[in-house]
């Protein structure tokens, strides 16, 4: 009787032990299958780490291209100009519709006017201010429009008349422009105006960007 319970005692140990180093062989072998994915696992967490240094720099690249264009605009936004037609006689009249140039600059902030066709194009889009004004003797009649590409925008007109030795005026506009849109002065055919500098003269400016 004895010696069953001995027998019965060993086989429970026995039993157990071999379920003990089972379940440590299973534990080791799941920690070594776990080990290369672990490797995998920080491989890739070291490319997202370079992936993101790369977007860093081509971030701060953009933002100081940003910064330079932002920069350059400001330069870009200051826009004026005036002119006067120069000489001192008499413009017209002609046959055609002619375009006045102005030729003695007094002021072009940022270029953007032409002294040697009388254009005025716009370098950025925005709302801009133009005025002109003009002299001329009463003995002709003066047609001056101001254009806007082909497009006739405001005018200022004087008849001829027998008792007026002289006339002067002008006109001013606000107009929205793109980039590239161009503005000048039209003499009208067969009308005149009195070319001197402090007389005849054509001005712009911009008052704010779009």
């Amino acid at each position: 009787m004895n010696s069953i319970i001995l027998l019965s005692v060993l086989f429970f140990c026995g039993l157990t032990l071999a379920q003990n180093n089972a379940a440590e062989t299973e534990v080791v072998s799941e920690t070594q299958s776990c080990f290369p994915d672990m490797c995998k696992l920080l491989q890739e967490l070291g490319a997202i780490k370079e992936n993101l240094k790369a977007v860093e720099t081509r971030l701060k690249e953009s933002e100081n291209q940003i910064l330079e264009l932002k920069s350059k605009g400001r330069r870009a936004t200051k826009i004026a100009f005036s002119a006067g037609t120069g000489g001192n006689v008499a413009i017209g009249p002609f046959n055609t519709d002619t375009t006045v140039i102005f030729k003695n600059v007094i002021t072009n902030v940022g270029n953007a006017y032409n002294q040697d066709t009388g254009i005025f194009a716009a370098p950025v889009p925005g709302i801009y201010y133009f005025t002109f004004f003009y002299h001329a003797g009463g003995s002709n009649r003066v047609s001056l429009i101001l254009m806007k590409n082909n497009q006739r925008v405001v005018a200022a007109y004087d008849h001829q008349t027998n008792h007026d030795g002289a006339d002067n005026g002008g006109n001013a506009v606000f107009l929205q422009l793109q980039q590239g849109d161009q503005v000048y002065v039209r003499l009208g055919a067969n009308t005149h105006v009195w070319g001197h500098n402090e007389v005849t003269t054509f001005s712009g400016v911009l008052m704010n960007t779009l």
